[in-house]
Protein backbone atom coordinates (compact mmCIF):
# COMPACT_ATOMS: atom_id res chain seq x y z
CA UNK A 1 0.00 0.00 0.00
CA UNK A 2 2.68 2.80 -1.18
CA UNK A 3 0.86 3.81 -3.65
CA UNK A 4 0.78 7.90 -5.09
CA UNK A 5 -2.46 8.00 -2.62
CA UNK A 6 -0.53 7.10 0.41
CA UNK A 7 2.55 9.36 -0.43
CA UNK A 8 0.65 12.27 -1.14
CA UNK A 9 -1.66 12.06 2.11
CA UNK A 10 0.02 9.39 4.44
CA UNK A 11 1.70 12.47 6.83
CA UNK A 12 -1.58 14.49 6.60
CA UNK A 13 -4.03 12.13 7.56
CA UNK A 14 -1.74 10.78 10.26
CA UNK A 15 -1.08 14.34 11.96
CA UNK A 16 -4.50 14.85 11.31
CA UNK A 17 -5.69 11.72 13.69
CA UNK A 18 -2.98 12.62 16.47
CA UNK A 19 -4.11 15.87 16.38
CA UNK A 20 -7.92 14.23 16.95
CA UNK A 21 -6.92 11.64 19.69
CA UNK A 22 -5.03 14.90 21.99
CA UNK A 23 -8.26 17.07 21.64
CA UNK A 24 -10.46 13.50 22.62
CA UNK A 25 -8.41 12.73 25.70
CA UNK A 26 -7.83 16.65 26.44
CA UNK A 27 -11.79 17.09 26.92
CA UNK A 28 -12.32 13.44 28.44
CA UNK A 29 -9.57 12.28 30.37
CA UNK A 30 -7.30 13.40 33.41
CA UNK A 31 -4.13 12.59 34.81
CA UNK A 32 -2.25 10.60 32.52
CA UNK A 33 -4.79 11.68 29.45
CA UNK A 34 -3.62 15.57 29.96
CA UNK A 35 0.07 13.92 29.42
CA UNK A 36 -0.97 12.00 26.12
CA UNK A 37 -2.69 15.30 24.93
CA UNK A 38 0.22 17.09 25.20
CA UNK A 39 2.23 14.74 23.57
CA UNK A 40 -0.31 14.31 21.22
CA UNK A 41 -0.82 17.68 20.41
CA UNK A 42 3.07 18.97 20.80
CA UNK A 43 4.00 16.39 17.99
CA UNK A 44 2.25 18.14 15.32
CA UNK A 45 2.97 21.58 16.30
CA UNK A 46 6.77 20.32 16.23
CA UNK A 47 7.10 18.99 13.22
CA UNK A 48 5.31 22.36 11.60
CA UNK A 49 7.87 24.00 13.37
CA UNK A 50 10.40 21.60 12.36
CA UNK A 51 10.06 21.55 8.87
CA UNK A 52 8.31 25.51 8.67
CA UNK A 53 11.21 27.37 9.69
CA UNK A 54 13.83 28.67 7.37
CA UNK A 55 16.97 27.05 7.32
CA UNK A 56 20.56 29.02 7.56
CA UNK A 57 22.94 27.44 4.17
CA UNK A 58 26.45 27.13 5.18
CA UNK A 59 28.01 29.99 3.02
CA UNK A 60 31.46 29.14 1.41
Amino acid sequence: MSGPFVRMWGAPIALAILTLIGLISALVGDGVWDHVSAVALGVPVALCLWYGLPRRTKKD
